[in-house]
């Protein structure tokens, strides 16, 4: 598509292309309720959504007094992945959306999570999306630093061979879209209804400059942009 006014689109995973936040922080909330920390699930997603477990030590540690260590995260880790094999769903209209941003784009889309590799192949191929981004997955375990910095995005266009600044970024929660902002990208927030995703004035807040509910509506979103606000 020649006049499509992007040269790639990064998306994050978790809350964009696939609804895990629910069932993650449901396992979460079981854990931490195992430490002594008693929450809802709610309040784990007030919490924790936008961040990962491992960079929120400190504070778990100083809820409930237990040093989170490597085996404790592993075993979050496969009880986390375990409920999402067993129960996960992608966003509705976002297998279709990636698809058609696909074809118009040569494949110029990533991925960019700061959610560790095994649980992003996992939930793609729940999604039934993998085949979408093989060999353009980039995780912010395997960065120098995780969202709100830009190192996964920056990562990704340089691996797809474009300029930040030609990528538009798909984002959920502030943390992500701080870091695409930073990475140099226009960022579109996504914010349904549904708990777990920042609200539309915390994404503008962090730079998106959109913000839309309909993950269907998103190919023509991209391709009729042309810098005005909404």
């Amino acid at each position: 598509m020649a006049d499509f006014p992007f040269d790639a689109v990064l998306f994050d995973c978790d809350g964009v292309l696939v609804d895990s936040e629910p069932i993650t922080n449901r396992v979460l909330t079981e854990m931490l309720g195992e430490l002594g920390w008693h929450l809802s699930v709610e309040e784990t997603m007030r919490i924790f959504v936008g961040k990962t477990v491992k960079d929120e030590a400190a504070l778990i540690e100083a809820r409930t007094g237990f040093a989170i260590t490597t085996d404790w995260l592993m075993q979050f880790r496969e009880r986390r992945n375990t409920a999402l094999d067993r129960e996960l769903q992608a966003i509705a209209g976002a297998a279709s959306a990636v698809r058609a941003l696909h074809t118009a784009l040569d494949g110029r889309i990533a991925v960019a999570s700061g959610a560790d590799r095994i649980k992003v192949e996992l939930q793609l191929a729940k999604a039934g999306i993998l085949d979408c981004f093989e060999g353009r997955i980039f995780s912010g375990h395997e960065m120098p630093r995780s969202k709100p910095f830009p190192d996964v995005y920056l990562a990704a266009a340089a691996a797809l061979g474009v300029n930040p600044k030609r990528c538009a970024v798909v984002e959920d929660t502030v943390t992500g879209a701080t870091a695409g902002v930073a990475a140099g990208a226009t960022v579109f927030g996504y914010c349904p209804a549904e708990l777990g995703h920042s609200s539309a004035t915390a994404l503008h807040g962090a730079g998106a400059v959109h913000v839309f509910q309909d993950m269907a509506e998103l190919p023509a979103l991209l391709a009729q942009w042309r810098g005005l606000t909404g």
